[in-house]
Order: C-alpha cells, then structure tokens, then sequence
C-alpha cells in the first residue's frame, strides 16, 4: 500500500474590507446644497459620480481604484455638506432679521 501525500490546502484568504461608495451621502448633500445655498451645490454631483464609479471599480478588481474613487467621494460630499449648512445659516439669519417679512413685502407690491 503506497501512502497518499497530505493534499496541502491554501490558508483562506483575508476577507476583503467592503469599500463605502458614498452614495446616499452624495445625493442627500447635493440636494440639500442645491436647494439651500444656490446652485452651486449642484457641485455635490462630482460626488456622486465618484460615489457610483466605486462599486464598478469593485467589480472589475480594482481595489485601490476603489478605494481612491470612495475617498473622492467623501471629499466632494464633506465639500456639498459644508455648501448646505452655509445655505442653512444664510437662510436662518435672512428670516430672523426680517427676511421673510420683506419678502412678503415684496410680493404684496407686485400683487
């Protein structure tokens, strides 16, 4: 009887860490850029660009293409996040000092 060599296995592969694509991230920012600041938030669509660009990357194998498209990603939205909370402050301080009133003033004289 002859003996059989130990079949010799690989160890199993490091799982792979999941990349963040960003994407609902990029959308809610850009939206809310857009309609609370002006349309230059409309830039938060760089954002969402990268942000779909991950998963196909992910896809073809390419983790560091991945990885620098989500890193991307994240920078545009911080950059869309920052354009809204500006809209926001902007919006607040024109209605507590009278905006609104003068505004509505305003739609009183074209009536």
């Amino acid at each position: 009887m002859s003996a059989v060599p130990p079949i010799h296995t690989p160890p199993p592969a490091a799982p792979l860490q999941p990349v963040p694509n960003h994407l609902v991230w990029a959308i809610i920012s850009t939206v809310l850029a857009t309609c609370l600041c002006c349309p230059l938030g409309l830039i938060g669509i760089v954002a969402i660009v990268f942000s779909t660009k991950v998963n196909s990357l992910l896809n073809q194998g390419d983790i560091e293409g991945a990885k620098r498209a989500s890193a991307n990603a994240k920078t545009w939205c911080w950059v869309a996040t920052a354009l809204a909370i500006i809209g926001l402050l902007i919006n607040i301080a024109m209605f507590a000092t009278g905006g609104a009133e003068t505004y509505l003033q305003m739609m009183q004289q074209y009536q």
